[in-house]
């Protein structure tokens, strides 16, 4: 005998759609309006038509009040008692679930209304959309630039091929005897135009392995007599093993002379096709919106790119017909509580986002105002305990999502950081303080670069006290050198 906590099926739905962004969500939605019959989703013209009559209506559709059936629902006499009483549990039933259809209906008019955009705005976002080309590839570019070469008629095949055969980072996959075998084209020739296309850009395409690609880009840059292309060259198992001293005694150098270079080394591209790559290309499509009214900051939910669901009329009709099995009837009323389920699940992840999103712009106000070095400590256990929900509903919620502010787009994750605290008992938070950091050593001489004790230094005028270590921890995760290896002679 064990206990352990299972989460029902529309629990794990409902935890998905909150930590879905966007435009997972409508995937995951479009999913389930493939499954479930009795749902639909919402057209544009009915949604405004709903909003008008919303408005027309005013205080007397109230969510919850009880409303009369539709003039076109009409009910089989032999199915009703003389006093018009339904004369099963089936007709209650229906009459219930038709009640709890208008509710939602009523309910999503008063809370679902998309965020109206100038025209203003709407023109620059189709521009935006209309702007998106399909990313270049990688073998896209080596192909023009094989068209511009002075190679020649009869090389420029042998250039193709070698083209079809350099992966997604930049890499010939294929060996040249391979290639001369199954096609009867000489070794040299093979390898006179490999050469010519080790020549293109990005530098280091075209090779075989990585020693191969790194002298490339140290030929193209620095030639062949620097420190670095000769550990390259001779001492690549060494390097790969950071046996610093060892190539220091081959090479006839200090160690701190290879350590510099190793460092220079460092900065090189190990994947030259890395840029071309597709993955790089992420739209981000805001799910929180931040603007400033007046004195005030007005927080909206991304509402108009999210699908607008409803019940289907089509199950009255169904459902109202004398002479459906059991099994029909029950079919479509689970249809029509998992349908509203659902419903209700996204109506609650856009609450809960604009909670959590309002909450964020309370605490972080200057932020919204002065920018990055005015960010705030947060965490999510302070905003859980404000929007009155657990610690690992609000990570879920901010998972991959982003907030546009007057600051500019961020992830949502990025305003909840841990804090410094200051000489005046103020708290700071730390990225704050990498910001700070980042912006010192950026003005620093290159001659006589910063050092960690001579950052800390500095902050402390600031008020800022934290230790040096702390410095080369946030330095090394803003990927700066040490100040020995940024010094330029």
């Amino acid at each position: 005998m064990t206990q352990s906590l299972v989460l029902s099926p529309q629990m794990q739905q409902s935890l998905a759609l909150l930590q879905a962004p966007t435009m997972e969500l409508k995937a995951l939605v479009e999913q389930e309006l493939q499954q479930n019959v009795v749902l639909e989703e919402v057209p544009t013209t009915d949604t405004e038509q709903i909003e008008k009559a919303k408005s027309d209506e005013g205080a007397d559709s109230t969510v919850g009040d009880a409303a009369e059936p539709p003039a076109d629902v009409t009910f089989d006499p032999a199915t009703e008692k003389p006093n018009g009483e339904p004369a099963d549990d089936f007709m209650a039933e229906f009459e219930r679930l038709w009640q709890m259809d208008q509710e939602w209906r009523e309910h999503f008019a008063a809370t679902n209304i998309p965020m109206r955009q100038s025209a203003e705005d709407e023109e620059r976002r189709q521009f935006m959309f209309d702007s998106l080309v399909s990313a270049t590839s990688l073998q896209e570019v080596l192909l023009e630039q094989v068209r511009e070469s002075t190679l020649t008629e009869e090389q420029r095949p042998i250039a193709e091929l070698l083209v079809g055969n350099i992966d997604d980072y930049g890499y010939l996959k294929t060996s040249v005897d391979e290639l001369s075998f199954s096609t009867n084209i000489p070794v040299e020739r093979i390898q006179d135009v490999l050469r010519v296309i080790q020549t293109f850009d990005p530098p280091g395409v075209g090779a075989r392995n990585l020693r191969e690609c790194l002298m490339l880009q140290l030929e193209r840059s620095e030639g062949t007599e620097t420190m670095e292309y000769k550990i390259i060259d001779k001492q690549m198992e060494a390097l790969g093993k950071r046996r610093v001293p060892e190539i220091a005694r081959e090479l006839k150098v200090s160690v701190d002379d290879v350590q510099e270079a190793i460092g220079r080394i460092s900065r090189l591209e190990p994947r030259p096709g890395r840029a071309y790559l597709s993955d790089n290309n992420q739209y981000i499509l805001p799910e929180v919106f931040v603007q400033k009214v007046g004195d005030d900051f007005v927080v909206t939910t991304n509402n108009e790119q999210i699908p607008h669901l409803r019940i289907s009329n089509t199950y009255k009709d169904l459902m109202s017909q004398a002479g459906n099995s059991p099994e029909v009837l029950n079919y479509i009323r689970e249809k029509i509580r998992a349908g509203k389920f659902l419903i209700k699940s996204l109506h609650q992840r856009q609450e809960t986002i604009l909670n959590i999103g309002n909450e964020i712009v309370k605490r972080q106000r200057e932020f919204m105002e002065k920018g990055v070095a005015h960010l705030r400590p947060m965490t999510m256990v302070q905003v859980a305990e404000a929007v009155g929900v657990h610690e690992t509903t609000v990570s879920r919620a901010v998972s991959a999502k982003y907030m546009q502010t007057p600051q500019g787009i961020f992830e949502m994750k990025y305003f909840f950081t841990a804090g410094i605290q200051t000489s005046n008992g103020e708290g700071m938070s730390n990225t704050s303080v990498k910001d700070m950091i980042a912006d010192m050593f950026k003005r620093e001489d290159p001659a006589k670069p910063l050092s960690d004790q001579e950052a800390v230094a500095m902050l402390k005028d600031k008020g800022i006290v934290i230790a040096r270590r702390t410095v080369a921890k946030y330095r090394g995760e803003l990927n700066i050198l040490p100040s020995n290896l940024r010094k330029v002679y």
